[in-house]
């Protein structure tokens, strides 16, 4: 007699375990980096989201290009989808970053973008075609 394991109760117990291992390895990665750079440095920069002038036109833009490439990512990374649409957005907000980001004109922050443009291009154009 043979027995089989269903494989969506196999892939819910894989995924509980690829979850767990993920958050583990998360946590400890992200404690050790802070700990190195201070917790005290890093609460202090996340408090910078709620001061008076932080919110100009560079770090809106900055928030909304970073939410949106996570739309990208996130639902590929977790379930396997892409929402080819939010690279209609990602294009967008990459572009404009490196526009109005004459502050802070870092050479990775514009790669990376000019990455991410390429990027949305691509699947822009895969899906319209």
């Amino acid at each position: 007699m043979v027995y089989s394991v269903s494989p969506s109760i196999f892939s819910c117990k894989e995924n509980t375990v690829e979850i767990i291992i993920s958050f583990l390895v998360f946590l400890t990665i992200t404690t050790l980096v802070y700990s190195r750079v201070g917790f005290i440095n890093i609460n202090n920069s996340y408090r910078l989201w709620f001061q008076d002038g932080y919110w100009v036109n560079y770090n809106i833009v900055e928030a909304v290009a970073w939410l949106a490439k996570a739309a990208v990512i996130l639902p590929g990374l977790v379930w396997q989808k892409e929402i080819w649409q939010l690279h209609l957005i990602t294009l967008f907000t990459s572009a404009l970053l490196i526009w109005v980001s004459e502050r802070k004109l870092l050479p990775t922050m514009v790669a990376f973008n000019t990455l991410w443009i390429g990027l949305s291009t691509v699947v822009i154009v895969r899906n319209i075609l």
